[in-house]
């Protein structure tokens, strides 16, 4: 009988661990469940695909891998101010904003993006619109469950 092995089509179940410099768990479905996904589809950056292929069922695998590689790096452009008014489209009246909310935008097209507050006025707000893990690099762990 032929090993299945994760391919870059395959639909599988795995157990995976992000792991911050400081060795926090950012993302750890170890101590949940397992995770679904199928390869190929956006779901797993290419980045931690590559860590998975060629592994099969009970394999682990774990990968530093650099920011650059990962979530790239922290980009200035992407803090930026938004209006009071922007901000407030589409929200209840009495919704309150606090440094450190991660606020939705809708995008042209039905798209969403999401933005940390890093300070608020009475004229606006400044975001962070990175990825929290830009500019850090991350350890990759996973075990395959079952390949689907």
């Amino acid at each position: 009988m032929t090993k299945l092995t994760v391919l870059p089509n395959s639909f599988l179940t795995l157990n995976y661990r992000l792991t911050l410099p400081s060795g926090e768990d950012y993302i750890n479905t170890f101590v949940d469940r397992p995770a679904t996904v199928m390869m190929g589809s956006g779901q797993f950056a290419p980045c931690f695909e590559n860590v998975l292929m060629g592994l099969s069922v009970g394999e682990k695998r774990s990968a530093l891998l650099p920011s650059e590689e990962s979530f790239g790096e922290r980009k200035e452009e992407l803090i930026q101010w938004v209006s009071l008014g922007a901000l407030k489209e589409g929200r209840d009246e009495d919704v309150e904003f606090n440094p450190g909310d991660v606020i939705e935008f809708n995008a042209p097209g039905g798209a969403q993006y999401a933005g940390v507050l890093q300070s608020i006025n009475e004229e606006g707000a400044w975001f962070d619109f990175n990825h929290p893990l830009a500019g850090r690099p991350v350890t990759f762990e996973a075990e395959i469950v079952a390949i689907l």
